[in-house]
């Protein structure tokens, strides 16, 4: 027997490969399926199944491809009503899989169809729980993002998510092992652990959603307080989710093609696509193509590209380092941005040989910060998340968080400089590259970030609850 998690650092994402007796099952897999295939041929096993936890609304599964390469069946639980070929399973229904056993247990309130797979040896012992997004490790799925589709409100669904919990999964044993779907950095929950596997026993001692006195109530009260609004692309992966897309070896051709500066810059004026730079974000700053948005593969990448350019049909021209044009494509197509377009041959190095016209950011250490604030004062922005900024800020900085830069447009200065900082350097010079693409250039980004001010010494504020004023 074999379970392997398949963790995807950037997405906060878990797939999981089970083998057993020469079958094995996939559960959530990613968009690239390559993978599970190469590991399933070097056990020398057939790929039988593919779980589907839910229809998930951050990435784009690779069920469909998968199926279709394997000859595999994608299994849903109940209420599941996808547009291609799948198996709709019963609550309570068992799938064989060499020696081991998977039971459906329908656990609604994420989504209808949530379903938690509960994995049996071959004497019937309950070895682990595969549970998507019913239960994380520290929290539980948002009950927020199925509110359309399900004509119910979030409070409902919370409802729901409370009834799953205590009746489906808090029965089970305590050895019993918990494999979620998700961890910490997903905007999948709210409260995730940055472990990655734990055992359901020291969850019902942890997790604040499965406090054994908790009334239903206070359940539905603390799984939604606090929520942030989704992404904008999040149901647009749940479509390509429920029915089918692009194969990804179309996709990877069609977006890793090769385009002179000359030709590049054709397709970006003739075309409305965007440039998006992946470079580190000190490449960007000393040198850039003008307006092209910067979001780098350094860091939290596919999902701001999601949270930001959310059209998952917008098309895309990418600036790379050399030999991550693959990658780039790879990476975006998880979060179904097919419409790659193709990239620069040669980098930015060669946009500069051909003698383009760049663009730069203007970036300072927080020392020099310290003495602008120090003869006066100077407009601060701090791009962080509002969690972030209420922990602690700058004195007199004001919090336009990068999730919903365009809503702040109109509070940035139009002509004095002004400057912007996040934690580290990697999300302010995102939000630079966006204002300067909106005709906003007056800006000086903190080098190093909030990490930088502190070690500075500049005058720093904590949070104080108004309440307690």
């Amino acid at each position: 027997m074999t379970i392997e998690q398949i963790y995807t650092g950037c997405l906060a994402q878990g797939a999981y490969y089970i083998q057993s007796n020469g079958e094995a099952a996939i559960i959530d897999p990613l968009r690239e399926v390559s993978p599970y295939i190469k590991r399933a041929v070097k056990d020398k096993a057939k790929i039988k199944y593919v779980f589907e936890t839910h229809f998930h609304a951050d990435f784009v599964s690779g069920h469909v491809t998968l199926a279709k390469e394997t000859g595999a069946t994608i299994v849903y639980g109940p209420k599941a009503d996808p547009t291609f070929d799948a198996h709709i399973a019963k609550d309570g229904e068992e799938f064989k899989l060499g020696e081991l056993t998977i039971k459906v247990l329908h656990t609604p309130g994420h989504t209808m169809e949530s379903t938690t797979y509960l994995l049996k040896d071959s004497k019937g012992k309950d070895l682990a729980i595969f549970s998507g997004d019913t239960l994380f490790l520290g929290d539980v799925g948002r009950p927020d993002l199925a509110q359309k589709a399900a004509h119910l409100t979030q409070e409902e669904l919370a409802g729901m998510l409370f009834d799953s919990l205590r009746s489906k999964i808090m029965p089970l044993a305590d050895d019993v092992i918990v494999y979620p779907a998700h961890g910490a950095g997903s905007a999948c929950g709210k409260n995730m652990m940055k472990e990655t596997v734990d055992t359901l026993g020291n969850q019902k001692k942890v997790n604040y959603a499965l406090r054994a006195d908790m009334s239903k109530e206070e359940f539905i009260r603390e799984v939604t307080e606090g929520l942030l609004p989704p992404p904008a692309y999040f149901p647009l992966n749940v479509k390509m989710n429920k029915e089918g897309y692009e194969d990804i070896g179309d996709v990877l051709k069609r977006g890793t093609r090769a385009f002179t500066p000359d030709e590049f810059e054709r397709m970006a004026n003739e075309t409305e696509a965007v440039v998006l730079d992946v470079r580190t974000q000190q490449d960007f700053v000393q040198g850039h193509i003008p307006r092209s948005i910067f979001i780098g593969l350094n860091g939290d990448f596919a999902p701001w590209v999601g949270a930001l350019i959310a059209d998952v049909n917008q098309t895309l021209l990418l600036v790379t380092p050399e030999g991550q044009e693959e990658e780039a494509v790879t990476r975006l197509s998880r979060v179904g941005f097919d419409h790659t377009l193709g990239y620069l041959k040669g980098g930015f190095e060669n946009w500069k040989k051909a003698g383009k016209e760049i663009d730069t950011v203007v970036s300072e250490p927080a020392s020099e910060l310290k003495i602008q604030l120090s003869g006066g004062s100077a407009p601060v922005f701090d791009v962080r998340k509002e969690s972030e900024y209420q922990s602690e800020h700058l004195v007199g900085s004001e919090n336009t968080p990068l999730s919903n830069i365009n809503e702040y447009l109109g509070t940035f200065p139009s002509e004095t400089p002004f400057y912007v900082h996040c934690a580290g350097g990697y999300r302010s010079v995102i939000a630079a590259s966006i204002l300067k693409s909106r005709g906003i250039h007056n800006l000086i980004d903190i080098g190093g970030g909030f990490a930088a001010m502190k070690e500075a010494g500049l005058e720093l504020s904590d949070y104080v609850c108004p309440s307690t004023l």
